[in-house]
């Protein structure tokens, strides 16, 4: 009964190969002509984009459309460039748009790394309050086992035993400001993204990267921009 294993198996790797293609064709889709300039306009909660590592913002342009349709002006973090810098200085360089343009009442949109960048901002940035929340989307908010394996420093950050990622889990009051949005099956994170104290979304889906161009997501990410607390 060797064989029971090798449809799950195989259907993981599927979700690999589909996942790495989709990452490569939004690599080359971001070298596009559009510009943040096109999305600052809009009457709605403003957005902060936070993207995942290598990744700019252009990334996460399947969920910042639809969000720019009802109404959310969309703003970027240039000195985030591909993201490979520690968590708390990208956070303060968050922070410097947020403060710089006056915003408030902020909604962060994170992918992967994002989402930790986003996390340190609020728990230890934003003393006025700036920031409302975060929709979290594959997030390695515990890590990644993956991590310990990885050539580059800025990689073997997300070792559940790093630091920073280490005093993160332990600051739990932002959580409830948090959505956590992932699948079933995340390539990059295999033990999830589940976060404590935060609202938890899992969708009939796979993957870490493709899982930005879903419609699940793309609904389930509108659904938690719409529903603004009391």
């Amino acid at each position: 009964m060797t064989s029971a294993p090798r449809p799950q198996l195989a259907r993981r790797a599927a979700w690999v190969l589909r996942d790495w293609v989709y990452a490569a064709l939004w690599q080359a889709r971001s070298l596009g002509p559009t510009s943040a300039a096109d999305y600052r306009d809009g009457t709605a909660q403003p957005v902060v984009v936070l993207p995942g590592v290598y990744e700019t913002w252009h990334f996460l342009r399947p969920l910042i459309d639809p969000l720019h349709a009802e109404g959310h002006p969309i703003h970027v973090v240039p000195a985030l460039r591909h993201n490979v810098r520690a968590v708390p200085d990208s956070a303060r360089a968050v922070m410097d748009v947020i403060e710089g343009e006056d915003l408030r009442d902020v909604l962060l949109l994170a992918h992967s790394k994002g989402a930790l960048i986003g996390k340190y901002a609020m728990a230890h940035l934003d003393p006025d309050r700036r920031i409302d929340r975060m929709i979290a989307v594959a997030a390695p908010f515990a890590g990644s086992a993956y991590a310990r394996f990885a050539p580059l420093r800025h990689l073997r950050a997300f070792d559940a035993g790093d630091p920073v990622l280490a005093a993160l889990g332990r600051e739990i009051e932002a959580n409830a400001r948090i959505t956590s949005i992932y699948g079933i099956f995340d390539t990059m994170i295999p033990s999830g993204s589940e976060l404590p104290g935060a609202t938890n979304r899992v969708l009939p889906i796979a993957g870490h990267f493709s899982i930005l161009g879903d419609p699940h997501t793309r609904q389930a990410v509108l659904e938690a921009a719409r529903a603004r607390p009391r």
